[in-house]
């Protein structure tokens, strides 16, 4: 199988270790895996001193998150793209997949038992929406 595999992270420990399932995966494969943060409002601050002015965003923390994570599961024989998608972790994840026509989307378990399965989850929201198949990492014991 050839083709793209995307996994959301957000910073967590059960989100790397959904991506280090993801990065298997990807090798295992032979595919590219594309690494995407979420974020879900484009608040942006503006700092200064002098005539110096820098721009910060939460576009711009989503993709210094994709990008740290996409830097950590880089291998020789695996090609790591990485970005930053606006909307709601599931819908950006989705979006994505649908951008880059993936064949998986790899997300964590995290949230799918008690009040958390009642309520959604990532997990289950992508796993009804996706555009292709959808793989769900075991990640309880990364917390």
């Amino acid at each position: 199988m050839t083709g793209i595999i995307v996994v959301g992270v957000d910073g967590s420990r059960t989100a790397q270790k959904a991506a280090e399932s993801a990065r298997d995966l990807a090798v295992a494969l032979g595919a590219t895996l594309h690494v995407v943060s979420a974020f879900d409002s484009d608040r942006t601050e503006v700092f200064g001193s002098g005539s110096d002015k820098w721009i910060v965003s939460d576009a711009d923390d989503a993709e210094t998150v994709a990008k740290n994570v996409a830097a950590s599961l880089s291998t020789a024989d695996l090609k790591v793209t990485y970005s930053a998608a606006r909307g709601k972790p599931a819908d950006a994840l989705i979006k994505e997949a649908g951008r880059f026509d993936a064949r998986m989307i790899v997300v964590g378990n995290r949230r799918m038992h008690g009040l958390g399965r009642v309520l959604g989850s990532v997990a289950n929201s992508v796993a009804h929406n996706a555009p292709c198949d959808v793989y769900i990492a075991n990640t309880y014991d990364a917390d």
